[in-house]
């Protein structure tokens, strides 16, 4: 008998529901600070965000991040602004540093953000102190850097992802917002530098400290203090009767002559957990039409070519392709023929080479050269890097020795909650519009797309074990939510709009693939998930491969934070998917000249969703309810973490 899932595991993977921020005022300038983790979000003039966020970061020798935890909160609010005063701790193996925070606003419109810290213990870190997030609609505006030493240097905010820092020994940054009105941020207590954040998709241009030309891992001693401010101010006349009313919330397609770009082809990772695949997860699997399954190959040994076969078998029961990613070694020579001769003796349908050098973070003209010698016969041959867009960025592929670039996506490089997920989904279109700046004419493969790290290529010791009971890091509880279904319905939407010719998707089974597999969860306390069930993103996936091979129409929403759309085409047929991405219900008017008079509406939320994993058949068999439509609009309410999917042209044949 299976256990119901409560409502707040079916929408995030967890039981805690999620915590409430505090919006609050400092004369024109509106913000929200959450509570649970002591961040400054969204600041604000009328619609105009100044600043996406502050927060105070503790980085251990490994570039991982001490989680904090906050307490003791007093919020007093006045007719002159208010004061927001807490203690933070940051706990974690040797790591033991806290601080006190106060988050203090005017009716001027200035904001301070100051920390007093102590170090509890011992310990080495690469960074401790502020970090400042520009949004990234900051793209290509003007900007004034005050520098460390009192000189100012202007410049502008990156337009294409800037592989390096844009600006060094900062003390404060000001730009103008809107017309007559400017920002200024100031940061004391340390010196500050800026990268752009978007090569790990982050949605913002990040001030941080300490510089990383100075030394790091830095031994921190027991009672070091750390002192520190962040101070936000606006000069100018801002519209007082800026509104930001987002209700109804409006979502719209584009208009028939508006260009659509082709769906990029979707595939899914072989498991991890190494087991093959049951008789009903390949027949769920084939109704995701998908194009391919990577293998990652590393070395060429008999556990790697047991890989593969599991692969080519796996590949060909599925009716797809494989993409192989070759891990290449000193005898990377041998590893290449024995690839070659390996993949004609299988008769494994190859799609692409996907070719990288483990002591290399993206692959260097000599491997690549040597693989397209080797591999270019049976399938073509593409470089790059299986970590981050920023390796690629930074350390650019011989274009002459490939025919497509790659590089893998996950959203938890530096924050982890909700919000910042979502945040990230805007930004994976602008990994492949600076990609084909320098690869124009390439295909380019996003591989793989996953909600955890799945390894750090940054670590400069090694990493520590999960503990018993514990998730292993490249595990995410809300893998089996409503929400990572509505984060992958936002990939393929923004990955597809920036030209992405393929995306690999997480796995086929298990806690990091599409479906659990039918023992269920090895942690069951941990990940709750339903033992043989699909999980909600598979859904999402199977409407959208039913059109595969078609195209992707260009879609807008007033606040695409709070909730995304994607429309498809494939001949006559259009589909429109809409995932809500917050914890309220939401009211929408869909604008859309390809709605027709009467369309069917399917819904997937918390009181379908068990329904839905456990009979994933019956209820895709179930087209939806029947809708009217009157001139091409449509109002709706979604559920929180609700996807919804509205088709149209199949629904009036007569």
């Amino acid at each position: 008998m299976t256990v119901p899932l409560p409502t707040n595991v079916i929408q995030r993977g967890e039981d805690a529901a999620a915590s409430e921020p505090i919006d609050l005022e400092a004369g024109p300038l509106t913000m929200r600070f959450e509570p649970q983790s002591a961040f400054l979000r969204y600041v604000r003039v009328g619609d105009v965000e100044v600043v996406r966020g502050v927060y105070a970061a503790v980085r251990d020798h490994n570039w991982d991040t001490v989680t904090a935890r906050v307490s003791d909160l007093e919020l007093h609010r006045s007719a002159e602004g208010f004061r927001l005063r807490f203690v933070v701790t940051h706990h974690q193996d040797a790591v033991d540093f806290s601080w006190d925070g106060e988050l203090a606003g005017r009716a001027d419109g200035t904001v301070r953000f100051s920390l007093q810290g102590i170090a509890g213990s011992t310990f080495r870190r690469n960074r401790i102190g502020f970090c400042v997030l520009h949004p990234a609609s900051c793209a290509g505006r003007p900007c004034t850097v005050e520098k460390v030493d009192g000189s100012t240097e202007r410049g502008a905010f990156p337009d294409l992802i800037s592989p390096h820092q844009p600006f060094k020994d900062v003390r404060a940054i000001a730009h103008e917002v809107s017309p007559g009105v400017t920002a200024q941020v100031r940061m004391e207590g340390d010196t500050f530098e800026m990268e752009d954040q978007r090569n790990w998709t982050d949605a913002s241009y990040k001030t941080y400290c300490t510089p990383l030309d100075h030394p790091f891992p830095v031994e921190v001693h027991e009672g070091t203090r750390i002192e520190q401010s962040v101070t936000i101010s606006v000069s100018g006349a801002p519209d007082a009767a800026a509104s930001r009313s987002r209700e109804p919330l409006h979502l719209e397609v584009a208009r028939q002559d508006t260009e659509p770009m082709p769906l990029p082809k979707i595939g899914l990772g072989l498991a991890s957990h190494g087991q093959g695949l049951e008789k009903r997860e390949v027949e769920r699997l084939r109704s995701l039409a998908l194009a391919h399954l990577r293998v990652d190959l590393e070395g060429f040994e008999a556990g790697a070519m047991a890989a593969f076969e599991q692969a080519a078998v796996q590949a060909r029961a599925l009716a797809t392709s494989l993409e192989v990613a070759l891990f290449l070694s000193h005898d990377a020579e041998l590893a290449l023929r024995t690839a070659a001769a390996a993949a004609s003796r299988l008769e494994a349908p190859v799609a692409r080479w996907l070719v990288f050098h483990r002591d290399e973070k993206s692959t260097r003209a000599r491997w690549l050269a040597l693989a397209r010698e080797h591999l270019a016969s049976i399938a073509p041959v593409y470089g790059g890097t299986n970590a981050y867009f920023t390796e690629l960025n930074r350390e650019r592929p011989a274009l002459d020795d490939i025919a497509g670039v790659a590089y893998s996506i996950n959203p938890q490089v530096h924050a982890f909650d909700d919000a910042s997920l979502v945040e990230t989904l805007e930004m994976q279109r602008e990994t492949v519009k600076s990609a084909r700046a320098f690869a124009p004419a390439m295909p380019i493969a996003i591989t793989p797309v996953t909600l955890k790290p799945r390894f750090n290529p940054n670590a400069t010791g090694p990493e520590p074990e999960a503990a018993e009971g514990e998730l292993p890091p490249e595990v995410d509880v809300r893998q089996a939510s409503l929400f990572a279904a509505g984060w992958t319905l936002g990939s393929v939407k923004y990955l597809g709009e920036g030209g992405a010719s393929s995306v690999t998707f997480f796995e086929t089974t298990g806690w990091r693939g599409v479906m659990e597999r039918t023992k269920g969860s090895p942690l069951p306390g941990v990940f709750r998930s339903l033992p043989g069930s699909v999980f909600p993103l598979y859904h999402v996936l199977a409407d959208i491969g039913d059109f595969a091979g078609g195209e992707i129409l260009p879609t807008a929403t007033s606040d695409p934070l709070g909730v995304e759309v994607l429309a498809l085409r494939a001949g006559e047929r259009v589909r429109i998917l809409a995932a809500n991405l917050g914890g309220a219900s939401r009211h929408l008017r869909l604008i859309c000249p390809h709605l027709s008079e009467i369309v069917a509406i399917k819904t997937l939320s918390a009181d379908e969703a068990e329904a839905a994993m456990l009979e994933p058949e019956r209820f895709r068999a179930d087209r939806g309810l029947r809708h009217e439509v009157r001139d091409g609009r449509i109002d709706l309410c979604i559920a929180p973490y609700a996807t919804l999917r509205i088709d149209t042209t199949e629904v009036n044949r007569p």
